[in-house]
């Protein structure tokens, strides 16, 4: 390297290493020729400009960490976390759907009543909750497996979820809601069609039946 090195200062200044004097315009063309591409373009580059673009890269990869860590720092990350709720899962739209082509109105995700509930019918007073198998611990289901890493932590996580469900529903039951839940393995595609259809009943006969006669 330090021959080379020799080469490119010497071919710089107009020389060669052995000869001592200037060098005609041909032996300087055929010299810069000798130099490899990727040495030619070091030398047609100014060092500050490669130090000023090294710099930016290195100053780009240090930012990027640093600026998650003060976004996520300590308490942050789990207060943004526990905020994170699916909204519009594919099973919610499949039953808003269904009950919207069956001529029923709805307002979803009402933030004014516990749990922000999926599907509010305010005409026949129902909340329907649409429920994930795995997240609301659904007892009895294949859906809800137990994860096999950190046991501890998903069991007290999912047995909160299912008590925190209880709790919406009877606060809501305490408020004159009828509340129905619709859980995510009801809603394969064998057992859809019949799940459906009875949730529809169950939001407009019982409501039929408690209506006062003529």
């Amino acid at each position: 390297m330090g021959v080379v090195n020799e080469a490119e200062e010497s071919i710089v200044q107009g020389e060669t290493p052995d000869s001592g004097g200037a060098l005609s315009s041909t032996e300087e063309v055929e010299a810069i020729k000798a130099v490899s591409p990727s040495q030619s373009a070091s030398l047609s580059k100014p060092r500050s400009a490669k130090r000023k673009k090294n710099r930016k890269k290195s100053l780009k990869k240090e930012r990027k960490p640093r600026e998650r860590a003060e976004k996520y720092a300590r308490g942050t990350r789990s207060y943004t976390m526990s905020h994170i709720h699916g909204k519009d899962t594919a099973i919610e739209v499949e039953v808003r759907r269904y009950l919207f082509s069956r001529g029923l109105r709805f307002r979803k995700n009402d933030k004014r009543y516990p749990g922000h509930p999926d599907v509010v019918l305010p005409k026949w007073h129902v909340i329907v909750f649409v429920n994930g198998c795995f997240w609301h611990a659904h007892e009895h289901c294949a859906k809800h497996t137990m994860p096999k890493s950190n046991v501890e932590y998903w069991s007290a996580k999912l047995l909160r979820n299912r008590e925190r469900d209880h709790e919406q529903h009877a606060k809501l039951a305490a408020m004159g809601w009828r509340v129905i839940d619709v859980w995510e393995c009801e809603l394969e595609k064998n057992v859809r069609e019949e799940r459906l259809t009875r949730l529809y009943d169950e939001i407009t006969e019982e409501a039929t039946t408690q209506l006062p006669a003529d």
